[in-house]
Formats: structure tokens, C-alpha cells, sequence
């Protein structure tokens, strides 16, 4: 709500809902007040700011501050009074702001937010209805704050609410009216039990600022989303904060730390909304550089004097006019700071640019070869060296391998080749650099690391460069026995005769890049002495097909026929009972007499993570890995590709992953 005697712009003037009072006195806001009202930006000043501090108790809260803050009305150093039900009066000892600072212990809001809260919901004078005690039905009570006075149309219908509040607590139970103090009978359980009522239902249920009360933007408390506002009034946090300075002003208090709490939102307009009392006709639209052309020139929140000071500029610093003034007499502009602070300046501080054309745009860098990851600056200069320098745009041709930011600040994202261009939008003058990025080997990832052969067989080693996009891919393999084993360049091993061998691949670009795998060759095995089930599939050393509803250890020893013993263990190398699951990277290990005559290793598509199924933890698996922030193992990567091409996992394997957990698509094993 806004006062009615607000000009039209702060009111909803909806037909059938203009002027219609929703209280006496009050009328529903504009949604261009609201906008404003709610726009944190608008209000990071040295004043308004105080919407946004944090209301918990600080054992730093004392008498003499709330002195000062109650300075000026009837609360000021005076001892409390009240009249009982009865008619009495009844005299304290005690002065208001002693029972303000005992209110502020007991509920752990902060003392200082109570007394000005009061001064804000009853106004100066002790007189006030609310906490009169002279309203007829609801003698000898009183309500400080406010609280449950919702608003009505009947004559006083907020006062009456609220003192009914006061009354019974609105048919509250007896818990919640004892934890209250209700019925508020007398002043000190009106400003103790209303503050009890304000730390539990606001201060500790993440409404924590004046500005959080008013508009209920933060769920931290589980009560939902919006209802839950303290105040109706759009402005109260705006003159709530205003209270509150003075308050801090007057006790010398400002210069202590102050911790706000200031709302980001998502989507925010990149100009925050105007005041309401701002006449859009007198400004025409404009976007051109300008400069202060004066020494401590005031930004201001709107286009007067009376408006608060934002922040001070002075010669020669650059702005842009977004709204240059029109208005009779002085004439302000609407201006953005290049720290991006959006405010108004007399428009006799502000001067345009002599117009001098770029001509050339010269680049320099001092390596066009960048390392991923790396970053490197652009050097531009501009010739003539006295032209405007306005709207210089920065673009790369490949944003997949770099991309250069506003300032020319070029990231280098992985290998591949691009072209930067700088560009004066004005003049249309352009210049080009061209830049390669090298992707380094950091690593070689192979599917096993212990390897059992028979005789005579042969084995491709799938052994992997890292990253996916490094520059040279080239491995090299060697065989510490060649008598025992031999390997090719392309990876392939072959069985000479029984004994152990230890095979090393390492990366062409860096030899010291590297990963061993242990090699044991054993003796020939008959192809008699093995049979599996119809559904596992069996190439060379890799079993996949195997049902990802049915892949304990017992189901899968159940689809082996072997005389040999039988023994699972997951990726870990750890040994897995019958009732464990089966997942990607295990190893079913054939022996005879103790001695591992064969090794299979288990692929379980899209089982990313070796725990045997297939849920979210896969998909995060995977998601860190598509990301570079985990690389996987090279196992796992081939049971994350679900499509089975060969290829690096990629967002459709995330997806189809995703959808056999939802029961969409089911991947086939």
C-alpha cells in the first residue's frame, strides 16, 4: 500500500481499483513502486541502506544509544505508565528504553531495531491508540509493534485488529499466547512479548532485515514464499532506514562495523526502476560517453538536491548519459559510472566528447601460442592517440577453443585454432590477431592395470592420452621381458611364454608421462574349460551384456561354467561376497590352485562409478567428467559411453543415462 495523497504514478490505477482505500488513508502501489521499492540497488546509499542490516541482539546494544534513537518523542528518558484494565495508572521505576533493552535480551533482536520500530509503528506520541489504552472493548492493552494489525475499512479496523491481537492473540492457543506473554496487559509484556513475537516469526526465520520483512523473497524458514510481510506499506523500509541513520547518527555509532544483508536477484533489469516521483517526460532516451567536467560533482538518487548523495565524481572521470534532462530550469542527466553505479548529476558538470574518429587499431601479444588454461591480455593502440574510444567490441571465431572478454582478456579453453578481432563499433574499424591453443598431455589412463594372459594369445592394450583434446596423442609401449611378452606400437600384446613382464606406455610429447600395467602369462587354456551365459558378451579380456538387474556375485557366477575357482572383486580391488553388486572396472579372476589363469574386467553401461548401478551419482560422475573437473578412468569412460561408439562420452550419454533412470529408455548392456 501507499498514502492516498501519493501522486497517481505510486498508485494502481487499475479501473474499478483507483483510489479505492484497502485502509483508511491507504491505497494499493503502483507495480512501478514496487519495482523500485524492491530493487536493492536503488538504495545502497549512506541512508537507505539501513533497510538491509541484520536485526539479531548485540551484547554491544545499551541505554544511552536507545536514548538517542528515541530522541525527539514522548518515549525520550520518560518512566513508563500505564493504565490496568481497571482504569488505574499504574508507574514504573522504569524508563522505555529499560524495557526496550530487556525486551531485546530475551527475544535476540537488537534493541536499537526495537526502538526504532516503535517510533515507526506508533509515531512520537504516547498518545497513540495503540498503546493509549483507552480504546473502547480493548482498555488496559497494548501492541507497540503493531502486530496483527491487518488492515480493514472499518474506522481504527487496524488499531482494533491489533489490539485484539494484544487481547486473546486472535483464538491463538495457550502455548503460543504464554510464549507471547498475551494477553499485553501492561507495557512490558507488550514490548517484550511483541519482540519475542518479531525474533521468531522474522529475525529467526530468515527475515533478518526490515527489507526481508516487508517483502518475503527468502525461504530459509519453511513458512513458503511472499505472504509472510511484516508491514504493508511499500515505502516502510525505505523510512524505516531513514529512522534508523539518524538514530546511529545522533549516538556516534556509525562508525562501528554494521553487517547488511543485500538480496541479488535473479534477472535483475540492468537499470534499476526509477522513484515513482521521477517524470519520464522530462528526459529524452540517450547511450553517449561523457565526462564531469567539475571537482566533487554529487551523483544523486534522483534529479534534485533534495535527493540522497550516491557516491561524488570528479574531472576527468567517464560516465554514460542514459537519460539526458529536459526538464525548465536546472536540468539533470541520468548517468551510469563505469563501476556501474546508476544515479543523477546536474547536467551543467557534464560534458560530451570532441567527436575524432579512430582510424587504426594496432594488437599486439606477446605469445599468439597459449597454453590451455592459460590466460593472456590483448594490447591494443589506437591511432589518432586523441580519438574517442567509445564501443570497442572483442569477439573470437572459435569460442570453443577461446574466448576473450570486454577488456581483451583472452581464455584459452582447449586445442585448436581461433581468430580475435577488436572492433571500433563507431567507426567500424577492425583489426585481427590470430592464436593457436596446445593442449599439453597431462596424463595416460589404461583400461587394466594387471593383465592375465595364456600362451600365445594376444591382448590390445586401450591405453588413452589426457586430456581428450591434447595436441599429440602419440603413445609409446615397451616390455621390460620381451622373452616373456612383446608389444607393438599399436598397443598389442603378445604371449611368448609363462612368466611375468611389466608393460609401460608413455606419452610421445613427455616420457615421463606414464602408466604401468602388470602383465602375467600364464599357461594355455582350453576353450572347453570356460563357457558363459548367452547374454554376457566376451571380447578378449572386456565382459559386457550382463542384466543390471540380475549382477550380484552369485548371478554372475550362475552364467559361468568353469571347473576353476571363481573370484570377483570390484574396481577397488576389493574382494565382493555373493550377495554384492557387480559393476563397471570389476574383475572376475578364473584360478587354478590359487594361480589366476584368466581376468575378465566388467563394463556395466552407464554404471560410471563401479557401484554396480545405474542412478544420479552416475550422472554427476559423468557431468564432472564431460567438465574436466574429474577425469575418469579409462574403464569407466567406456561404460559411459551407452551409445558404444567408441567415442568420448558426451550430454546425449548424460541424457540417455538420465532417461534409463527415469524408465524412458532402458540402455541395452
Amino acid at each position: 500500500l501507499v498514502p492516498k495523497n501519493y501522486s497517481d504514478s505510486w498508485k494502481n490505477t487499475t479501473p474499478g481499483q483507483y483510489d479505492v482505500e484497502v485502509d483508511s488513508g491507504w491505497v494499493d502501489s503502483s507495480t512501478q513502486a514496487v519495482e523500485y521499492c524492491m530493487d536493492p540497488r536503488n538504495f545502497l546509499n549512506e541512508v537507505r541502506i539501513f533497510q538491509f542490516e541484520t536485526l539479531s541482539y548485540d551484547p554491544y546494544n545499551n541505554l544511552d544509544v536507545i536514548e538517542k534513537i528515541l530522541y525527539g518523542t514522548e518515549f525520550y528518558k520518560t518512566k513508563v505508565s500505564y493504565l490496568n484494565s481497571n482504569g488505574n495508572t499504574i508507574n514504573m521505576n522504569e524508563k522505555y528504553s529499560d524495557l526496550i533493552l530487556k525486551a531485546a535480551k530475551t527475544s535476540n533482536v537488537s534493541a536499537y531495531h526495537l526502538a526504532s520500530r516503535i517510533k515507526q509503528e506508533v509515531g512520537p506520541f504516547l498518545s497513540h491508540s495503540s498503546i493509549s489504552g483507552t480504546v473502547d472493548g480493548f482498555k488496559g492493552l497494548y501492541n507497540f509493534y503493531n502486530i496483527g494489525a491487518t488492515s480493514s475499512s472499518e474506522p481504527m479496523g487496524a488499531i482494533k485488529n491489533g489490539l485484539q491481537y494484544a487481547k486473546d492473540g486472535k483464538g491463538a492457543s495457550e502455548a503460543t499466547k504464554k510464549k507471547y506473554l498475551i494477553p499485553w496487559n501492561t507495557k512490558e509484556k507488550a514490548i517484550t512479548g511483541g519482540a519475542i513475537f518479531i525474533g521468531e516469526s522474522y529475525i529467526n526465520a530468515g527475515q533478518n532485515t526490515i527489507y526481508l520483512q516487508k517483502f518475503d523473497v527468502n525461504d530459509e524458514g519453511g513458512n513458503g514464499l511472499f505472504w509472510h510481510q511484516y508491514m504493508t506499506n511499500v515505502l516502510a523500509p525505505y523510512s524505516e532506514s531513514k529512522s534508523i541513520y539518524n538514530g546511529y547518527k545522533n549516538t556516534g555509532i556509525l562508525d562501528s562495523p554494521i553487517t547488511f544483508v543485500i538480496p541479488v536477484f535473479n534477472n535483475m533489469p540492468n537499470i534499476p526502476t526509477d522513484s515513482p516521483s521521477i517524470n519520464k517526460s522530462d528526459f529524452t532516451s540517450e547511450n553517449k560517453k561523457v565526462y564531469c567536467n567539475a571537482t566533487n560533482v554529487n551523483i544523486r538518487t534522483g534529479p534534485s538536491t533534495s535527493y540522497e548523495i550516491i557516491t561524488t565524481v570528479s574531472k576527468p572521470d567517464k560516465m554514460t548519459r542514459i537519460l539526458k534532462g529536459k526538464q525548465s530550469g536546472d536540468k539533470w542527466d541520468k548517468v551510469i559510472l563505469e563501476n556501474g553505479i546508476v544515479g543523477y548529476i546536474f547536467q551543467s558538470y557534464v560534458s560530451e566528447f570532441v567527436q575524432i574518429p579512430i582510424e587504426k587499431i594496432d594488437l599486439s601479444l606477446d605469445n599468439k601460442i597459449l597454453q590451455k588454461g592459460e590466460k593472456k591480455q590483448i594490447e591494443i593502440t589506437i591511432s589518432p592517440s586523441d580519438a574517442n574510444v567509445q564501443d570497442i567490441k572483442y569477439s573470437s571465431s572459435n569460442p570453443d577453443v577461446a574466448i576473450v572478454d570486454s577488456k581483451g582478456l583472452i581464455y584459452a579453453l582447449s586445442s585448436g585454432n581461433a581468430t580475435i578481432t577488436v572492433k571500433d563499433e563507431i567507426s567500424g574499424v577492425e583489426n585481427k590477431i590470430d592464436i593457436e591453443v596446445y593442449s599439453k598431455v597431462t596424463g595416460i589412463s589404461i583400461d587394466q592395470r594387471d593383465i592375465y594372459l595364456s600362451v600365445g594369445d594376444k591382448y590390445t592394450l586401450d591405453a588413452v592420452i589426457e586430456p581428450d583434446d591434447a595436441n599429440n596423442k602419440n603413445i609409446l609401449y615397451k616390455s621390460s621381458n620381451q622373452d616373456i611378452a612383446t608389444i607393438n606400437q599399436s598397443g598389442v600384446i603378445t604371449a611368448n611364454k609363462e612368466g611375468k613382464a611389466i608393460i609401460t606406455a608413455y606419452s610421445e610429447e613427455d616420457e615421463s608421462i606414464k602408466v604401468e600395467c602388470d602383465l602375467t602369462i600364464v599357461r594355455k587354456l582350453d576353450d572347453s574349460e570356460i563357457a558363459f551365459g548367452d547374454d554376457f558378451k566376451v571380447a578378449g579380456a572386456q565382459i559386457t551384456g550382463i542384466n543390471y538387474e540380475k549382477n550380484t556375485v552369485q548371478d554372475i557366477k550362475n552364467n559361468i561354467s568353469t571347473s576353476l575357482d571363481i573370484e570377483i572383486v570390484n574396481y577397488k580391488n576389493e574382494s565382493l561376497k555373493d550377495t554384492d553388486f557387480v559393476g563397471s572396472g570389476s574383475k572376475i579372476y578364473l584360478k587354478e590352485n590359487g594361480v589366476v589363469l584368466r581376468e575378465y574386467v566388467v563394463i556395466l553401461y552407464g554404471d560410471c562409478n563401479g557401484d554396480g548401478k545405474i542412478n544420479s551419482v552416475d550422472l554427476l560422475v559423468l557431468q564432472r567428467h564431460i567438465l574436466e573437473i574429474q577425469i575418469m578412468d579409462s574403464v569407466f569412460v567406456k561404460a559411459a559411453n551407452v551409445r558404444k561408439t567408441a567415442k568420448k562420452p558426451t550430454s546425449v550419454d548424460l541424457l540417455l543415462i538420465q532417461r534409463h533412470i527415469l524408465k524412458l529408455q532402458i540402455i541395452e548392456q
